[in-house]
């Protein structure tokens, strides 16, 4: 049986793990899902020739290695395991460990980026976009920054301010175009997530 790919976008803070969390519920399926996030296939400080954190845009696609997460897909589509990086948002650098992936019917890929490029959305079945309100988004990006990941709430907004908004305004809201389906409000909205679930479906059965 040939994997199904799906890839979920959204700017930061959309909402996006909230809404494969809610598609999987309804599927049943969660032993049969693998979920890639884009985030692990940020670049590594030291390809950055020096550079400080602060002196890095880290919302254009050039910060995250596109070109392996693109490779690992195909990999996963033929069946084969894949060993993800792991990143470190503290430290800016990858970890020396990895995450052993095993290839399952459905492929879930996350991300801000994600269709913003060609040659990855040529890889998936699904495309869906998340649209949250801009205001709710900086919220949640606040909230997970200073909880989950030491920042403070200067350096959150400095950023944001910086390249977040900007990269979303460049990258992020113009892909939303490649969007088969477009999902408001996250994972509030059931019906929304309700035909996504019924279209996922209907394409599992198709490539039986």
């Amino acid at each position: 049986m040939r994997q199904l790919v799906i890839g979920i976008a959204g700017g930061t803070g959309s909402g996006k793990t909230s809404v494969t969390n809610r598609i999987l519920e309804r599927l049943h399926a969660t032993e049969n899902v693998v979920v890639i996030q884009h985030d692990s296939y940020y670049r590594d400080l030291s390809a950055y020739k020096g550079k400080t954190p602060d002196q890095i845009n880290f919302d254009h696609p050039d910060s995250l290695e596109t070109s392996l997460l693109e490779d690992h897909i195909k990999e996963l589509r033929c069946g084969k395991p894949v060993e993800q990086p792991m990143y470190n948002f503290n430290t800016h650098s990858r970890m020396k460990e990895t995450r052993h992936l095993e290839s399952k019917q459905i492929i879930i890929v996350e991300g801000i980026l994600i269709f913003a490029s060609e040659e990855l959305r040529k890889l998936f079945d699904i495309k869906i976009f998340i649209d949250t309100d801009a205001d709710e988004r900086l919220l949640r990006r606040l909230k997970r920054d200073i909880i989950e990941r030491g920042r403070s709430i200067e350096s959150v907004m400095n950023q944001y301010v910086a390249t977040v908004k900007p990269m979303h305004l460049e990258f992020v809201e113009p892909s939303k175009r490649y969007a088969d389906i477009i999902i408001p409000r996250g994972s509030e909205n059931l019906v929304g997530i309700e035909m996504v679930v019924v279209r996922i479906e209907a394409l599992l059965n198709s490539l039986k």
